[in-house]
This record gives C-alpha cells, sequence and structure tokens, in this order.
C-alpha cells in the first residue's frame, strides 16, 4: 500500500508507551488532537506558509516605510515593488524548498550541517532585530486603536501583546493558521484606501513599468529601506520552519527526502502559495505608495514617521473614511505581523538549542519554544515603556536585517543546492539564477547603506 496509509502504520509510540499509564495516556491524547489537522478543499486550503508569510511583510513598521516613500517621492518608486517581486517570490520559495525536502527549518539546517558559532551569530542578529521590530509593531498598534476610538496607546499596546501571545500559545494549530489566513485579508484596507482618493492611475502605470531612478541620497536610502522591508530574514525563518511544521502535524506527509513521491504535488503548491503571497504582499505595498503618494505627496507633507502619523496626516486630506481604513488595516495586520515575528524568534532559538518545536505543539510538549514566544513578546512591551524612538528603532532593525540577510540568503542557497542536504530536491537552474540575483541585490544595496551611513 501506499506511503503515508496509516493502515499499514505500526501502533503510533504514544499508544504503546502509555498503554498501562492512564494519565500520561490522557496528556498523549490531547497533545496528538492538538496536532490534528483539518483538510479542507479549495484554493485557501492551499494557501498557508507563503500567503502568511507575505502578508506579515507588510506589517506596520513596513506600512510606515512604504508611507513614507510615497510620502516623500510621490509614484516615483512604484517601479521597486514590480522589481523586487520575482527575486522576493524566488528567495521565499527557496526557503520553503529547505523546510518541506529535509522537515526541518533553516535554523536547524544550520545546526546540523554548520558551524555552531555561525548559527549563534545569526540567531543572535535575528532576535535582536525581532524584538526591535516587535516594538515597533506594537508602539504603532496601539497609537492608531488610539487614533481610532481613544485611549492611552500604551494600555493598548499591552493589551495587544498579550491577545496575540495567548492566541498563539493556546489556539488549536489548524485554527490559529485558519485565524492568520483570514487576518491577511485586513491588507486590503490599502486597497480600499486607494479606490476612495483621486489618482492618476495613468500616471501610476508609467512610474510602475518605467523605472525612473534619482541620483539623490534620500532617494537611494529609501530604496534600501524598502528593499530591506520587503526581504526579510524573518520570513525566510518563519516560512521555512511552518513548512516543516505542516508536515509535521499532518499524518500523510513526510519530508520529500523520504517520500519523493509526494514532490510534484507539494512543489506546485508551495510554488503557487509564495507566489500568490508574494504577489499579494508587493501589491498591497504598491497602493500604500499610491495612496500617500496622491494624498500626501501632492498637498507637500514629505515627513512621515510613523504608520499612525501618515493615517493621521490623511484625515484632513483624504476624509475620515480613508483615514479610518487605513489605521485600521495597521491593527488588523499587526495582529499577524506580531505573532510571525515572536513565532519566527521561537523557532531559530529552538531550532538552534535542539528544543521541541513547532506551534502544533501543546504548550507542554514544547515548553521552552511557548515561553520564547512570550518573552519576546513581553520584551516588544518593555520597548514601548523605555522611550524607545520608533524611528531610530526601526533603523536599526534595517541595518541588523541587512547584515544578517545577505550572509543567510547565502548560505540558503549553498543548503538549497547541496545533494548534501536536499538529495534529489536541489534547486533547478532558474530558481537558482533568481535566488543568487536576488542575494546580490541585497549585499549591493545594504553596501549602499552603509556607505551612505
Amino acid at each position: 500500500m501506499r506511503r503515508g496509509d496509516r493502515a499499514t502504520e505500526p501502533r503510533p509510540s504514544w499508544i504503546r508507551r502509555t498503554r498501562h499509564h492512564p494519565a500520561r495516556a490522557v496528556l498523549a491524547r490531547r497533545i496528538a488532537l492538538h496536532r490534528a489537522p483539518i483538510r479542507r478543499p479549495g484554493l485557501l486550503s492551499r494557501l498557508g506558509p507563503g500567503l502568511i508569510t507575505g502578508a506579515s511583510d507588510d506589517d506596520p513598521s513596513g506600512i510606515a516605510t512604504y508611507s513614507q516613500a510615497g510620502a516623500q517621492f510621490g509614484f516615483a518608486m512604484c517601479w521597486v515593488m514590480l522589481f523586487t517581486f520575482p527575486l522576493m517570490a524566488a528567495i521565499q520559495e527557496i526557503s520553503a524548498r529547505i523546510g518541506r525536502v529535509t522537515g526541518h527549518g533553516i535554523a536547524g539546517n544550520i545546526r546540523a550541517h554548520y558551524p555552531t558559532w555561525l548559527l549563534r551569530i545569526i540567531v543572535a542578529l535575528l532576535l535582536v532585530a525581532n524584538l526591535i521590530n516587535l516594538a515597533a509593531d506594537l508602539g504603532a498598534m496601539g497609537d492608531a486603536l488610539a487614533l481610532l476610538v481613544g485611549g492611552p496607546p500604551r494600555l493598548w499596546v499591552v493589551g495587544f501583546a498579550l491577545a496575540c501571545a495567548w492566541l498563539e500559545v493556546f489556539s488549536r494549530y489548524e485554527r490559529y493558521v485558519a485565524l492568520l489566513k483570514w487576518t491577511s485579508l485586513s491588507l486590503l484596507a490599502y486597497v480600499a484606501t486607494a479606490l476612495a482618493v483621486d489618482v492618476p492611475w495613468g500616471e501610476v502605470a508609467r512610474h510602475t513599468l518605467l523605472p525612473s531612478f534619482l541620483w539623490r541620497e534620500d532617494y537611494v536610502v529609501a530604496i534600501v529601506a524598502v528593499l530591506g522591508t520587503t526581504i526579510t530574514p524573518y520570513c525566510f525563518f518563519w516560512q521555512s520552519s511552518q513548512e516543516a511544521e505542516d508536515e509535521r502535524v499532518d499524518p500523510h506527509a513526510h519530508p520529500l527526502l523520504q517520500a519523493p513521491e509526494e514532490a510534484p504535488a507539494e512543489l506546485s503548491r508551495m510554488r503557487l502559495d509564495t507566489v500568490v503571497g508574494m504577489g499579494y504582499s508587493n501589491l498591497i505595498s504598491l497602493f500604500i505608495i499610491v495612496t500617500t503618494g496622491a494624498t500626501l505627496h501632492v498637498q507637500g507633507i514629505t515627513d512621515i514617521q510613523t504608520s499612525s502619523q501618515a493615517a493621521e496626516a490623511l484625515r484632513p486630506i483624504a476624509g475620515p473614511f480613508t483615514f479610518v481604513v487605513f489605521a485600521a488595516g495597521i491593527v488588523g495586520i499587526g495582529m499577524l505581523a506580531v505573532p510571525v515575528l515572536a513565532g519566527s524568534c521561537a523557532y531559530a532559538l529552538g531550532e538552534a538549542l535542539d528544543w521541541p518545536t513547532g506551534l502544533g505543539r501543546a504548550p507542554l510538549d514544547a515548553r521552552a519554544f511557548y515561553a520564547t514566544i512570550a518573552i519576546a513578546t513581553l520584551l516588544g512591551i518593555g520597548g514601548n515603556f523605555v522611550g524607545l524612538d520608533p524611528m531610530k528603532a526601526l533603523f536599526w532593525a534595517a541595518v541588523v536585517n541587512g547584515v544578517v540577510a545577505v550572509p543567510l540568503m547565502a548560505m540558503m542557497m549553498v543548503m538549497a543546492t547541496s545533494p548534501a542536504i536536499m538529495g534529489r530536491f536541489v534547486l533547478p537552474p532558474v530558481l537558482r539564477t533568481m535566488g543568487w540575483l536576488c542575494t546580490a541585490v541585497v549585499a549591493v544595496a545594504v553596501g549602499v547603506m552603509l556607505v551612505l551611513w
């Protein structure tokens, strides 16, 4: 019978171990129930790690970056979103392949195949950047909700953080993933804002299809910021680990190294999921640039410090509807981005230290993993009570992300082209070319950023 048919496999080990231990059996059954997936037909069931990763990339910090780009340069940076789409899709598909083929995330593969000191440096830099982003995103969410309903922003920061941590730790895996998928729809708020204002779409199309490069320091820095916001290490770790996680929670799925017959369907699903997720992400980013370019830029408002400031600036120019929808979008996507940032910290640290990891595990089955999520979220709260300047925080997060992204992408490319790690599933030539091109582009951007800095 075919691989994965549960009737041909031996009795699960947790049943064998717990037959004569009722208390242990109850705990094991609860863990197994927590892990059991719900499989539904349709397009949404084929979208998961790629869609969630792409949506989380448009976090409140990213919204601030795209708003600043639109306010400062109008539509002149629309072409960057079209340019980065194939690069972003390629590098994210590579990270997904590593997870699905090997059954382990990026940190787990580095631990297994590369020096420990290198793993520690990469994970440490990721944790620093993620914690700064967490603090900035929670602060933006608190400010946005305060604009909408009033109240002290810091109170909302605490509320959002506790809600995100509670859902991530105590929700059943398949329900939590479904919640993240539906939360990604909050990004459609930025489509609504663009359609609600007067936009010269012909001019937008021209700037999108025909790059217009300005040899100015602030323009180059803005491009570097957009690249750093779009292609970020935490997205690599999250999507790779989630592909491995989805394989673990599905009793009929296996790492492709062990079950190559599953490869055609899984590789096709990963490509669809990643292309849709990254396309959705970049399209929303384009709409944010268009909205702020058509409103703030033409009114001479060119200095936007935070995403909530962008929302507030839209109120007198574009009307209360645009302001409310823009601000609500910050809150909605923050509810997706904060768990992804905290979760990628836990996946990276857990895999590096060989802990039991995964949102598909019950809390008692992965105490250190879930404790990392809680601690990371609490540190994100703390960043909003120590006078952290949001723009300085985002700047340093971009610097750290840039520093870690280049060697990390180079390492991902080496791993993904190594038969010792990927077996017969090494990257095909086109994906290999696009992956190295993405690495080179980000390396050049980081080099420019450091020179101008």
